[in-house]
């Protein structure tokens, strides 16, 4: 039977899968790991939130433990494009210690499908029409995608929120890529723009447009402009997008592969929202979104299953001063505390210049417990294990310091990251009161470990 033949029945299989889902409670549980944020009270109340597991369960929860069902003013997601391919991030370890590190791969996420196309459509279908329950009447929703699958996509979003709330097929168009001999080059992907229902929000946007020989037209009524490539008037923006992607060089990129420009959705954030809104993306992937959404002015839910994606994108929100809670899906791993040793010298004492007391902690080493850990290549591992020998804490990603640690939730007072020029090992602060004293360290492979000290 063709995939044609096959749609029916995808759907229907969807849809069983749907309603036995929604007809369960307490299916997506989450645990708090950590608030997030300069002000530790703030980051508790903000309806920002970062989730590391399935989407399908995270959804769930939103609606059972938070109530979101209908208060989602945006979705973005940016899913897997059914490419057949396995996705790598490159990670770069720098060391005076160790010479010559190779550059290594780490596995990202897999895009293949043991039955197919009709499995990947069964993924989405019935994940796109939970994301339905939780849009606001006037929200809206864009999916990702390029040639590979956004023909049969389009099929189900007409079948899932209507032919009729279908808004705009959107191409983003860009100069990197491969050529082919054998084919035109692949520059752009498709962007589905569908609303839930026709109260949906949309502030039309203006771009240039250049005059015919960029000379002037001189109609009546008619505003013309000039800058250094010559006459323009003012339009509404058009369904194609011109936008470089994330650059070598770029201060956005985070290493992660297949991340987004934040260009890319600010066009769509400042045309199908406003300050205050709540946006989401169930794919989250290196956090795009989340990070065009908080500089924004936008409220924002991110979540990824990969632990490298997590990592990417808590690394980029907090260099962002984001305040927002963290979740991990209860159950899904073991506890941090079991994952790796941290060994640490913590110190309390009079402050000289007052009658407060002194703070000091200094990050001394840390390792996984096992190399199968690691989520590498076997090739690689002698070079992790002679990092680890001479020179552990360049694998830290980032570490922080909770002074006041309680109810197994972290809420840092800082967090140092890793940089160019390496990661900062040592920290002071001056406080009337400390309590336990909570460290946590994730290194650039998404592994964390956690060592708590009572002063």
């Amino acid at each position: 039977m063709s995939l044609i033949m096959k749609l029916p029945i995808i759907m229907e299989e969807s849809r069983k899968a749907f309603e036995e889902i929604m007809a369960t409670t307490g299916s997506g549980r989450y645990v708090l790991k950590e608030h997030t944020g300069r002000h530790r009270e703030i980051a508790a109340s903000r309806e920002n939130i970062l989730a590391r597991g399935d989407n399908l369960s995270f959804m769930k929860f939103l609606m059972d433990e938070k109530d979101l069902t209908g208060k989602l003013k945006l979705i973005y997601i940016d899913p897997p494009f059914f490419s057949k391919a396995n996705y790598g991030s490159e990670i770069k370890i720098r060391s005076d210690k160790v010479k010559k590190i190779p550059v290594m791969k780490q596995k990202a996420y897999t895009d293949a499908w043991n039955r197919g196309l009709e499995e990947y459509l069964e993924m989405l279908a019935v994940r796109l029409m939970i994301m339905r329950e939780l849009l606001a009447e006037d929200g809206c929703i864009w999916i990702h995608l390029d040639w590979h699958a956004v023909h049969y996509i389009k099929v189900l979003m007409d079948e899932i929120f209507g032919e009729k709330n279908f808004i705009n097929e959107v191409i983003w168009h860009y100069k990197s890529g491969g050529v082919s001999k054998r084919r035109f080059a692949r520059k752009h992907d498709t962007l589905l723009f569908y609303a839930k229902s026709d109260k949906y929000y949309f502030e039309p946007r203006q771009e240039k447009s250049y005059n015919r020989g960029y000379k002037p037209y001189r109609f009546k009524g008619v505003k013309e402009y000039r800058d250094e490539l010559g006459w323009y008037t003012m339009v509404n923006r058009k369904d194609v997008w011109q936008l470089d992607m994330v650059g070598r060089t770029s201060a956005e990129r985070t290493g992660y592969v297949t991340q987004k420009p934040e260009t890319l959705i600010e066009r769509i954030l400042e045309s199908c929202t406003r300050e205050g809104d709540l946006c989401a993306d169930f794919f989250g992937g290196s956090g795009t979104m989340a990070a065009a959404a908080e500089r924004m002015g936008r409220k924002w839910i991110s979540c990824d299953i990969g632990r490298l994606a997590t990592i990417s994108s808590h690394k980029r929100l907090i260099a962002a001063n984001a305040a927002y809670s963290l979740y991990d899906e209860e159950g899904d791993e073991m506890a941090d505390e079991e994952k790796g040793r941290i060994e640490a010298d913590i110190s309390l004492q009079p402050a000289l210049v007052s009658d407060k007391m002194l703070l000091r902690v200094e990050l001394l080493s840390y390792r996984p417990y096992s190399l199968e850990q690691i989520p590498v290549e076997e090739k690689y591992l002698p070079v992790i294990k002679k990092i680890l020998d001479k020179d552990p804490l360049q694998l830290v990603a980032y570490w922080s310091i909770d002074s006041h640690y309680e109810d197994g939730i972290n809420k840092p007072d800082a967090y140092l990251r890793k940089e160019n020029e390496g990661i900062k090992t040592f920290y002071e602060a001056i406080g009337s009161d400390f309590g336990p004293v909570c460290i946590k360290v994730v290194d650039v492979f998404g592994n964390s470990a956690i060592l708590t000290v009572e002063l």
